[in-house]
């Protein structure tokens, strides 16, 4: 289980991405990179880290479901991933 501290850092820095991707769009059709530097560093896209969205593990991130592997893999055991079944063989 993540901080809950990093959790909400990660929270903070998609609302600043999200109210900053308009300015930080128009100052990079003009070309304007002085003004690019000015903005907040967490307004930067590439800092968002990718993060599981029920314990906030950042590593073994599956993108498709959202979930690190090992809940991936018990969600899956459980049925609650639809379309999901486990390879037997």
């Amino acid at each position: 289980m993540a901080k809950e501290s990093m959790k909400a850092r990660e929270v903070k820095r998609a609302k600043l991405i999200a109210k900053y991707a308009e300015k930080r769009k128009q100052l990079k059709e003009a070309g304007d990179y002085v003004g690019l530097q000015k903005l907040p560093r967490n307004s930067n896209p590439i800092r968002l880290h990718n993060r599981s969205r029920l314990s906030g593990r950042p590593k073994g991130y599956m993108r498709m479901f959202g979930l690190s592997r090992m809940e991936f893999r018990e969600m899956a055991s459980q049925g609650l991933l639809p379309g999901v079944r486990k390879a037997s063989w």
